[in-house]
Parts: structure tokens; C-alpha cells; sequence
């Protein structure tokens, strides 16, 4: 049985983590708004992107050729995946989960013979892939000490990935990230990249001919300024859910912490307080034995 002291000591361990934990919930809820505040404006921007994008797909040229980044190489031996995870912990299952669906994806390809590389976004992807999948690890992106990610850091990954296209490197590039959904809803997603995967449903126009688009300067010309500006969009996005993410598993996470030590320091006074008095009782049975023995 621990004796007072080392109760007291565990309690108050405790109550120290417990502050910790609540300061911890705290800034995350704050940081929460602002990253969903941030992901709002972007939306709607990396979706008209993607609809812009998927304009030329759905109408390609009889006299040119699409461009390989928009309809990809034609082959889909060799896959990029770029896991995006965050860069310190402490947020549940918010990377794990992310990881967990990378793997799957990795071993379904390796089933079916095709060659993976990764590209991991975020420390904690790093930490967790490294083991098993450092040999396909090719590049990696880290924002330990960028305040806020934005545009210059979509930027960059997507600066790699294009570097690892325009060399050759893969047929196929897909993305990993979380979904944010609610604070205490987030969803592993992918999001392939290149090629750009055709819209299952494509908007109908609601009555009357097509719309005939007359573009200058010329096709190609804007195509090659779109495509990688789509690119950098739409990891943007991915990133911005990452970060909304993060912040709302982080916020859950450490009420879930918080609350547990209440319980356990409940739990822990309680089992002190009895302790205390079963000692009490035992001094004051000798005390009256030795009186009586008198």
C-alpha cells in the first residue's frame, strides 16, 4: 500500500499534468477558430480551381494533345504518395489515421506490382513511416517552425512534386490528408493530383446549348500557367484541412486528458483520505490499548 506521501505526490503530479492538459485545450480551441476561419476563405477558391480545371478536361482539343500533367503519362507503374501530417503530436488518432490509410494504399500497390515513393509532409508522417517505408521515402517537407501555413508552403511541396514529374520520377500522384468536418469529426481523405481524375457526376448546364469558350492567350499557354497554379491550390486545401484538423482532434484530445484527471485525482484523493483515516485509527487503537494496558 503507498504510503501518504507518495499519494500526495501523485496527486499533485496530476493536477500539475491537468493544467497542462487545460492550457493545452485552450489554445487549441483558439487556434481551431482561426484555422477554420482560414480554411472558409479557401474553399471556395481550390473548388472553382478544380471545376476550371476540370473544364479542360471535359474538353479536350481535336488538334493538340492534353498536356501530361492534366491527363498524366498514360502509365501508372510508379506512384507518389504525399502523406501531410502534422508536425507535433499530442492531437489522438489525427496522424495515425492518416498513416493507417497511406499503408493500406501502399501494400493494395504493392499487391498489385506496381512502385510506390513517398513524399512526407509533417514529422510525425516521417516518424511513423520511417520504419517500415524509409527506403521509399524520396523527399520530405517539414513546417516545425512556420507560424501559419499558406500559400509560400503549398507552394514549395508543390515546387517538389513538379521537379519529381518534370524528371520522370512517377506516373500517378495522390495525396493524404485529413478532412475536416466538425471539431471532433475528421476524415483521412486522398486527392489525386496527376493526372487529374475526371468528375464522376460533372455539373449539367440547366437548359440550352454548351457554353463555347474562346481563351487567350491561346491554350496552351494558359494551360501551363493553370496547371501548376491548380497544383499549389489544391495541396493548399489539403493543408488548410490538415491544420483545422489538427487543431480540432488536438482540442478533443486534451479535453478527453483533462477529464481523466479529474477522475484520477478524485480517484486518488479519495483513496488518501482513507489512507489517512485507517492510520488515524490505528494510532488511536494503540493509543487506547496502551491506556488500558496501564
Amino acid at each position: 500500500m503507498a504510503n501518504l506521501k507518495e499519494l500526495r505526490n501523485r496527486i499533485a503530479s496530476v493536477k500539475a499534468t491537468q493544467k497542462i492538459t487545460r492550457a493545452m485545450q485552450m489554445v487549441a480551441a483558439s487556434k481551431s477558430r482561426r484555422a477554420q476561419e482560414a480554411l472558409k476563405a479557401a474553399r471556395p477558391y481550390t473548388r472553382r480551381m478544380g471545376a476550371l480545371v476540370q473544364q479542360f478536361l471535359n474538353s479536350p482539343p481535336e488538334d493538340s494533345e492534353q498536356p501530361a500533367l492534366l491527363t498524366g503519362t498514360g502509365k501508372s507503374d510508379v506512384h507518389l504518395l504525399i502523406v501531410c501530417t502534422s508536425e507535433r503530436g499530442l492531437c489522438g488518432g489525427f496522424n495515425s489515421s492518416i498513416v493507417r490509410l497511406a499503408k493500406e494504399h501502399i501494400a493494395r500497390l504493392h499487391k498489385e506490382g506496381r512502385t510506390v515513393k513517398l513524399l512526407c509532409v509533417g514529422a510525425k508522417g516521417i516518424d511513423q513511416l520511417r520504419r517500415n517505408y524509409g527506403d521509399l521515402m524520396v523527399d520530405k517537407v517539414l513546417f516545425r517552425n512556420v507560424p501559419k501555413i499558406g500559400e509560400p508552403e503549398a507552394g514549395l511541396v508543390a515546387e517538389r512534386v513538379l521537379k519529381l514529374f518534370n524528371e520522370g520520377a512517377f506516373d500517378v500522384a495522390t495525396l493524404f490528408y485529413s478532412q475536416f468536418r466538425t471539431v471532433l469529426t475528421q476524415v483521412p481523405s486522398t486527392l489525386q493530383l496527376i493526372p487529374v481524375l475526371p468528375e464522376a457526376n460533372p455539373a449539367k448546364p440547366s437548359g440550352g446549348p454548351a457554353a463555347v469558350y474562346s481563351y487567350e492567350p491561346d491554350r496552351a499557354k494558359l494551360l501551363n500557367t493553370l496547371l501548376p497554379r491548380n497544383l499549389t491550390a489544391q495541396i493548399l486545401g489539403a493543408l488548410l484541412e490538415n491544420v483545422a484538423s489538427e487543431q480540432g482532434a488536438r482540442m478533443s484530445a486534451m479535453d478527453s486528458a483533462t477529464r481523466n484527471a479529474g477522475e484520477l485525482i478524485e480517484k486518488q484523493t479519495l483513496r488518501y483520505n482513507r489512507t489517512r483515516q485507517a492510520l488515524i485509527t490505528n494510532e488511536l487503537i494503540e493509543i487506547i490499548s496502551g491506556a488500558e494496558a496501564l
